[in-house]
């Protein structure tokens, strides 16, 4: 038997770095990947969300309201972005997710603090995600009094050693227990779904080429679209199946409230499924086996669920990423299943976040169509 050959274990240790070489989308996952890691955990993560999107409806316009919006403004969890006039408004801004708070100041507010009556400061807030909202309400506590401190100045200054001039209440609204289930649970049905239908779909056509059996495919009058969707079908009924079976386990074991209709949560889980097969098979085009299949899939899978917020707050993210997050169509879908169940969402509210997949599946599915090779080459 042959002892160890130095020369033959660096041959075969230059034929893998060559291999590595030819294999340029492997190459690029190895160096990618990392870099990609470092970036979005380094820049983007961010479980402490400040300058949160706040509404103000004040009846009361007095220096002592103003102080108690800049008090709000300098804690650094609240930019006030506009002034309402109605409750009517507040509620449609809540709802439809365009703030993350609204401030209720009360007429007589000024008047009442003065005569020692703590009146009541009301916040809601959309409590949908507790994450995003839990350490902006913790930061209220004595904000009121330390806003109020300059306003406490000759006549007024008993009141300064006085307890808290106003009585903060906090509203969380659509999640007023702050539960965290009702948050993970809707949202593991997008994580599940572009997981696997990406996957599935993105093996479908490399796993054919690994056996041999694409060569018959190619030669069949099919044509690229006939063969794209003919492969899609089959996965959109295993996805409603996986959908219905977490929609049954959030209803019974978790107990998430479902405020809104059924058909339009499977509505926009459609789309959504067919958003990802769709991304999956055009995977499928560009990959030449299954492990370059897998490592784009996993290439697509990591920011989607970074960045979407389904781990942590969308709105905790610099501008880079959440202009990012936008693109990915698990961020559409994570806001659409969330407002349904949890809001009760309708077609109005819906539409903001419908187009955009939409209009990725319409990409997606063109430039499958262009990469579609009528060869094995």
């Amino acid at each position: 038997m042959n002892g160890f050959s130095y020369a033959r274990w660096v041959g075969i240790m230059l034929k893998e770095f060559i291999q590595l070489k030819r294999d340029r989308l492997t190459f690029g996952m190895i160096i990618g990947i990392p870099v990609m890691q470092l970036l979005l955990f380094g820049f983007a993560i961010n479980s402490d969300p400040k300058s949160l999107p706040t509404a103000v409806l004040s009846a009361d316009h007095s220096s002592l309201a103003r102080s108690i919006l800049a008090g709000l403004r300098n804690s650094g969890y609240f930019r006030i972005v506009r002034e309402l006039d109605s409750e009517a408004e507040a509620d449609r801004l809540l709802g439809d997710g365009e703030v993350q708070f609204v401030v209720h100041i009360p007429e007589n507010f000024a008047r009442r603090v003065v005569r020692g009556e703590r009146p009541a400061l009301l916040i809601e807030a959309d409590a949908t995600d507790p994450s995003a909202t839990a350490n902006a309400v913790a930061a209220l506590g004595g904000i009121g009094q330390t806003a109020l401190a300059r306003e406490f100045a000759g006549t007024l200054a008993p009141l300064a050693h006085a307890p808290d001039a106003l009585d903060i209440r906090v509203h969380r609204r659509f999640n007023p227990e702050g539960v965290t289930q009702y948050n993970i649970v809707p949202g593991l049905l997008g994580v599940i779904l572009t997981m696997t239908m990406v996957l599935m779909t993105g093996l479908a056509m490399t796993r054919e080429r690994e056996r041999g059996t694409f060569e018959n495919l190619l030669a069949t009058p099919a044509l690229p679209i006939e063969v794209m969707t003919g492969k899609i079908v089959p996965y959109i009924l295993i996805g409603l199946v996986q959908v219905s079976l977490v929609l049954l386990a959030a209803h019974f074991i978790f107990h998430v409230p479902m405020h809104g209709s059924l058909f339009a949560v499977y509505g926009v889980v459609l789309l959504f499924i067919a958003a990802n097969l769709t991304l999956g098979i055009t995977f499928s085009t560009l990959a030449r086996n299954q492990l370059q299949a897998m490592q784009m899939t996993f290439f697509f899978f990591l920011p989607s669920i970074l960045l979407s917020g389904f781990m942590f707050p969308f709105r905790g993210m610099p501008g880079w990423a959440q202009v990012i997050g936008n693109l990915l169509p698990l961020t559409h879908f994570l806001r659409l299943v969330r407002g349904i169940l949890l809001k009760g969402s309708g077609a109005a509210e819906l539409w903001p976040d419908v187009w955009p997949l939409g209009l990725f599946m319409l990409v997606v599915l063109g430039a499958g169509l262009k990469l579609y090779r009528r060869t094995l080459d």
